[in-house]
């Protein structure tokens, strides 16, 4: 009697890396809706380049190294490192702008490390990370809220693809007119220039805890992370880490001196945390691999960014907080990952 036999791997995995990638884009939408209704159309041009790019390279490397392209380009991995980017520079971005973090993410911190699941960085915040260093005018050019009272001059579509496409605005509007600083941006300068929190917190850009429709933003991020949590495509461990790590020492230096720190509220709804909590931070490739160490690499994001947000020269940090703590992953793995019984650690990683 002859057995019917069929070639390793014997168990499939349940849920398929595209399914996966599909759901935390699906998770991103509300975000990306409410990120158009407060900044404008720009959002969804920065999305476009991103992913044209960041797909075109994914498949210029596949044939590159001589692998069938539509095994990468079918996992969808690209398009969620194009999301990430598209959040992270500002609804005014040239595209080859946008087109070079996406270029550098994809070909260089993913690709030349070997692909996908052997990439040490986060593509997303690697490409971020070049084109802020390179490009660090065009990245200040944030607009204000679509909110009534905040004095601003909006731009129409054709106006914002314009600037997308040739980098630069109407005759007869000046940057001036139409960016402003963000609420990490504007509470940095203030602190620097001797004023109190409070003082600072009167301009009218301020939210009830961070920015106006930043907190939106967030407030959808945040429901879009949780969705991810319930469907456990992620784990509780990175996000629960980098909310105490920025939280924890935020409270203690806000009841310290509330005039010259702000909220644990404003640090949480500012800036691309709860993005980084939810959906950079927990990049399963480059981060840790056992629950202690999710928690531990976690806690060093959060508190690397306060850090970077209270002394340093970024208004945010969370990208330079995520690629510090990625160079920091194989540490944190030999220290926390279990070790096979009988055998010690030194002798297991050898």
């Amino acid at each position: 009697m002859e057995f019917a036999r069929r070639p390793s791997p014997y168990w499939s995995a349940r849920v398929a890396v595209p399914s996966l990638m599909l759901q935390v884009l699906a998770a991103l939408v509300p975000a990306a809706i409410a990120h158009v209704w407060f900044f404008g159309p720009g959002f969804i041009f920065n999305l476009l380049v991103a992913s044209i790019f960041a797909v075109g390279g994914e498949w210029l490397m596949m044939v590159v190294r001589k692998r069938p392209p539509e095994v990468a380009l079918t996992d969808y991995t690209a398009l969620v490192t194009a999301a990430l980017l598209a959040f992270a520079v500002p609804s005014l971005t040239p595209w080859w702008v946008t087109a070079t973090g996406a270029l550098f993410a994809i070909v260089v911190a993913k690709h030349l490390y070997g692909g996908i699941g052997f990439n040490i960085f986060n593509p997303a915040m690697a490409g971020y990370v070049v084109i802020l260093i390179a490009f660090p005018m065009h990245l200040n050019l944030w607009i204000a809220p679509r909110i009534g009272d905040i004095d601003y001059q909006y731009l129409t579509v054709l106006q914002t693809l314009k600037y997308t496409l040739t980098g630069s605005l109407p005759e007869v509007l000046g940057f001036d007119a139409v960016s402003r600083a963000t609420p990490l941006d504007v509470m940095k300068s203030g602190l620097n220039g001797m004023r109190t929190v409070n003082e600072i917190r009167a301009n009218p850009i301020m939210g009830d805890f961070g920015g106006r429709g930043w907190e939106w933003i967030g407030n959808f991020l945040a429901i879009g992370g949780f969705w991810l949590l319930v469907k456990k495509i992620i784990r509780w461990h990175i996000p629960v880490g980098v909310g105490v790590g920025l939280l924890l020492p935020a409270t203690i230096m806000y009841l310290v001196d509330s005039g010259s720190h702000p909220s644990p509220g404003f640090h949480l709804f500012s800036g691309a945390t709860i993005l980084c909590a939810f959906f950079i931070a927990t990049d399963p490739v480059s981060a840790a691999t056992s629950p202690k160490g999710r928690l531990v690499f976690g806690f060093g994001i959060g508190f690397l960014i306060y850090c970077i947000r209270t002394w340093g020269s970024y208004a945010d940090g969370v990208a330079f907080a995520v690629l510090i703590m990625n160079m920091a992953v194989p540490a944190i793995d030999l220290v926390t990952r279990p070790h096979i019984v009988g055998h010690d650690r030194k002798s297991d990683n050898s």
